[in-house]
C-alpha cells in the first residue's frame, strides 16, 4: 500500500494485491488498485481492473506534465462520483 495524494478535500492510496516478498520475482500481471476516499463526502471508491488501468495512465501522464493541484482535484472530483460506499473506520 502507498499512499499518492493527500489534501484536504482526497487521498489517493495505491493497493498491491499480490506483491511478492521483497527480493522474488512478481508472478505474471501484478493485480492492483486505487482507492480515492472523497473527504468532502466521507466516501470511498476503489478503481480495480480496467478502471485500476485508466487511473494508472492518468497518473503516468501526470508524471510527464505535472498538473496543477487544481488538476489534480478535478480529475479526482469525476471519479468520485463513483463513489457510493460511505467511509466506515474499524
Amino acid at each position: 500500500m502507498q499512499m499518492l495524494y493527500d489534501s484536504d478535500a482526497f487521498v489517493v492510496v495505491h493497493m498491491l494485491a499480490n506483491e511478492p516478498p521483497e527480493g522474488e520475482p512478481t508472478p505474471g500481471f501484478p493485480r492492483h488498485g486505487f482507492e480515492i476516499v472523497d473527504k468532502r463526502t466521507n466516501k470511498e471508491v476503489y478503481l480495480d481492473g480496467s478502471w485500476a488501468e485508466a487511473f494508472q495512465r492518468q497518473i503516468n501522464a501526470w508524471q510527464l506534465n505535472t498538473p496543477t493541484q487544481e488538476e489534480v482535484e478535478e480529475t479526482l472530483d469525476g471519479y468520485a462520483e463513483l463513489a457510493q460506499n460511505p467511509l466506515v473506520m474499524h
